[in-house]
């Protein structure tokens, strides 16, 4: 009797599952338990899941960029960043540690054809994929602070992470520079000399960020501060808030990197002997951007082939970004 109703349970079980999942079925696609709607919500997050723990190095740290199909064409953006592990010292490992995030879906189809860790991150009513999203534009500003929202969920699921723009070209291993005391470090247009000093002009383009309670809090209230100052982006936004008591109260320990070191356009490093990464700031347009990075990338080349190491080198970019520059401050002085 005894196995009898165990077995007679067993099949109550099993058929109150199938009509639950008919049920599930038959429901409409906008229901918010239909099937359809259920595996939108749930795999992105078991996906973002694995492709940490498969990407991530030994302490939980990943390294992560971001990708649209304009940055994404053959011998475009991507494929000056990539190379640049190669050519670089000591760093092709890192990009075993790389997460690429895809805006769009012809952005992750080339991911997967060029890399191993490759994500694809969906906003509903967003399409990241039209053209180069130009600088302050609304698409540019909505995809910035879906940067900073995917960053959160990183910290949230215990990972720590060095986030680079793709248009940062690496040379060194830039773990080596990073202090153990703070949460947050973040590159600068300009460095003030004194890391812990908030009146550096930040760049979000290159940050570190400790997975801990602090950089998670740090992280909710720069994406829920845009808010207060519309029309703004996040790097804006971060340095208008820098200061405020908010981040006295959530502790975050916050330093900035030497231009010296993690360097860009707006106050580029001339030691190529201490050169980690070198960003394409202070630049309009994406064609400025290749040109000049590809110049960078050629004087890169020549140092490390170079035989007479006391002969001093300079970079012979930026040039086109100088450029761009001007033009855009011409056309905003007309209007």
């Amino acid at each position: 009797m005894a196995e009898l109703r165990r077995l007679l349970l067993t099949a109550c079980a099993v058929f109150l599952l199938l009509l639950a999942l008919i049920a599930v079925c038959l429901l409409p696609p906008s229901h918010p338990l239909s099937i359809s709607t259920l595996s939108a919500w749930l795999r992105p997050q078991a996906d973002l899941d694995r492709i940490l723990q498969e990407t991530a190095m030994p302490d939980k740290t990943v390294i992560i960029t971001t990708l649209n199909e304009a940055w994404a064409t053959p011998n475009s953006m991507i494929d000056l960043f990539l190379h640049s592990f190669g050519t670089g010292k000591k760093i092709t490992r890192l990009v075993n540690h790389l997460l690429i995030v895809a805006l769009d879906e012809k952005s992750y189809e080339r991911c997967l054809s060029i890399h191993l860790h490759c994500f694809h991150l969906k906003k509903d009513g967003v399409d990241f994929s039209r053209s180069e999203k130009l600088f302050m534009t609304p698409d540019y500003l909505t995809m910035m602070w879906t940067r900073i929202d995917f960053l959160r969920q990183v910290l949230e699921k215990g990972f720590s992470f060095i986030f680079s723009d793709a248009d940062v070209l690496w040379f060194r291993d830039p773990f080596e520079y990073l202090s153990p005391d703070a949460d947050v470090l973040m590159a600068c247009d300009h460095y003030v000399g004194d890391p812990w000093n908030l009146t550096n002009e930040a760049n979000g383009g290159f940050v570190y960020a400790r997975a801990n309670t602090r950089t998670v809090n740090f992280y909710k209230y720069w994406f829920m501060a845009r808010e207060a100052f519309p029309g703004m982006h996040d790097q804006d936004v971060f340095n208008m808030i820098k200061q405020g008591k908010a981040l006295e109260e959530i502790g975050l320990q916050m330093q900035f990197f030497d231009t010296k070191y993690i360097s860009c356009f707006c106050q580029p490093s001339d030691d190529l002997e201490k050169v980690v990464t070198m960003h394409a700031n202070c630049c309009f347009g994406l064609e400025s951007k290749l040109q000049d990075l590809r110049r960078i990338l050629a004087d890169w080349n020549r140092y490390q082939l170079a035989t007479n190491r006391s002969e001093e080198l300079r970079w012979s970019a930026p040039k086109s970004c100088l450029q761009s520059s001007k033009v855009l401050e011409s056309s905003e002085m007309l209007h």
